[in-house]
């Protein structure tokens, strides 16, 4: 793949130190780049379709997964802009662990709908069905059943390109994780087989059985998806704002009671006004005490937090120091 994205332009300038004629002259230059026509957002922005829109000339069975969460719905919003006026030309793919927030679930049915794309569901539940994967049982997580899931969604229907919403500044393992991320015939990874990307060029390439995952906000931040959010007026599951719900503090965390999660014995139920700041089974997705209501409030908020909303508020990337990196080298998103 090439890119057209120029670097800025570089305005030079003498400094103050320039003595008078016939003494020794000492001249420094500074070098500082002109403020970029598009601003920072619209950088972001003008990459993040160039890699969608080249991924998808390139590749025969492109998919976009969506969780239903912030990242995906920026994530969809970018795909819809990259083919207007015509329509996202790949479907949706969601992994429902059956566990999900019904807020979430609803949200999804609705943007996909207003989109016009074509949703697939593929379910954990199935899975177990079919003996693909095994029970944890009511109370348990299926959050990392989701890659037995997601790999076999993605062989039956052919995908040889998968788009997701991930970003670097969520954990080291995405951190060290190429825009292109290949996969091999078993959807695995290796962090030690990637692809350079110097300049911006790619090269998304693969082979029979192979796929990529494909990340076009791998540069954004959180801060960066909130003000995008604000500036685009993206609609988001009611969840990320500030909202009553009765929640159990739990190995560190701050769960919602729901189907799935009751209290246990020696927990207090408490009735707190928190929000989320990530989507994901209920099971192991954590709020937080907020009253942000508004984008405007939660970019005050995320601008002063030092935790990402992961580390914070997951506890399936709390097993172990390599959580994640191990569940993306089996498959995972």
């Amino acid at each position: 793949m090439d890119t057209a994205t120029t670097l800025p332009d570089l305005d030079i300038e003498p400094t103050a130190g320039r003595r008078s004629a016939g003494t020794d002259a000492s001249v420094t230059t500074l070098v500082r780049p002109v403020e970029h026509p598009l601003g920072h957002l619209g950088l972001l922005e003008s990459l993040a379709i160039f890699i969608i829109r080249e991924v998808a000339a390139e590749s025969e069975r492109p998919v976009l997964l969506f969780s239903g969460g912030k990242d995906s719905a920026v994530l969809l919003h970018l795909a819809a802009k990259a083919f207007k006026p015509g329509g996202i030309p790949f479907p949706v793919l969601h992994v429902d662990t059956g566990h999900n927030f019904p807020e979430v679930l609803a949200f999804r049915d609705a943007q996909v709908e207003a989109e016009g794309a074509r949703l697939i569901v593929a379910k954990v539940q199935d899975s177990i069905d079919n003996g693909r994967v095994a029970d944890p049982g009511p109370g348990g997580s299926r959050n990392r059943l989701q890659t037995t899931t997601l790999l076999d969604a993605i062989a039956a229907n052919g995908f040889d390109a998968a788009f997701g919403g991930a970003r670097r500044d969520e954990d080291k393992a995405r951190a060290k994780e190429r825009v292109l991320s290949f996969r091999d015939a078993f959807g695995q990874w290796d962090p030690k087989r990637q692809r350079p990307e110097l300049w911006q060029l790619y090269q998304g390439t693969v082979r029979a059985g192979e796929h990529l995952r494909v990340f076009p906000l791998s540069d954004w931040t959180e801060l960066d998806i909130w003000q995008y959010i604000r500036r685009e007026q993206i609609e988001l599951p009611s969840i990320y704002f500030a909202h009553e719900r009765e929640i159990v503090h739990r190995d560190g965390m701050l769960l919602a009671l729901s189907e799935w999660v009751s209290a246990q014995p020696g927990e207090e139920v408490r009735r707190e006004t928190v929000r989320f700041r990530t989507v994901g089974d209920a099971t192991c997705t954590g709020a937080v005490i907020s009253s942000a209501a508004t984008a405007e409030e939660i970019i005050r908020e995320t601008s002063v937090t030092h935790i990402s909303e992961r580390g914070g508020t997951r506890a399936d990337d709390r097993f172990s120091e390599s959580a994640m990196e191990d569940r993306k080298r089996e498959g995972y998103f």
